[in-house]
């Protein structure tokens, strides 16, 4: 792997540690660096600021849930999989206690890029007839993360009532 793109890693993981512990709002590109083991320099050759930062964030996110789906053997463990990864986020958890508005900003199905990968990985995984069941059940536990034990059942039931 190339050292811009290990660096560009190490960014995202460290902004991910950083808003666990203080929110999106509050986090700053000093912190993420050092998190990150490089330099302010370096996180900025890599982005404009914090607002691409945590876009590119979000959309790694995403993209990581939707392979997690894929890599699943059936469709119940792929909703188990993707409602455990939400659900046990403590960067997400802490950005719903700290910067609720963006939050809100995210879970609003709306016209952004990002929507239509989601979109397409869920069809993808669940078939496109269920897609917005399954995207609704997601988005909920955003706000109200499941416990495993939680996630193992709705999933299943869910999971059962696919078509």
């Amino acid at each position: 792997m190339a050292t811009q793109q290990r660096s560009r890693i190490a960014i995202l993981a460290g902004a991910k540690k950083v808003i666990a512990e203080v929110g999106a709002y509050e986090s700053n590109m000093l912190d993420i660096a050092a998190r990150a083991q490089v330099s302010r320099a370096t996180v900025y050759n890599h982005f404009a600021d914090k607002e691409e930062m945590i876009q590119t964030l979000l959309e790694s996110e995403v993209i990581r849930l939707i392979n997690l789906g894929k890599a699943a053997p059936s469709r119940q463990s792929a909703l188990f999989t993707i409602s455990r990864a939400i659900s046990s986020d403590e960067a997400l958890a802490k950005m719903v206690e700290t910067d609720p508005v963006d939050v809100l900003k995210f879970v609003t199905v709306g016209s952004h890029p990002l929507w239509k990968v989601i979109g397409e990985g869920i069809s993808e995984i669940f078939g496109a007839r269920n897609g917005s069941l399954v995207l609704r059940w997601f988005l909920g536990q955003v706000a109200s993360p499941l416990s495993e034990a939680e996630s193992e059942s709705q999933s299943e039931q869910l999971a059962s009532a696919l078509i």
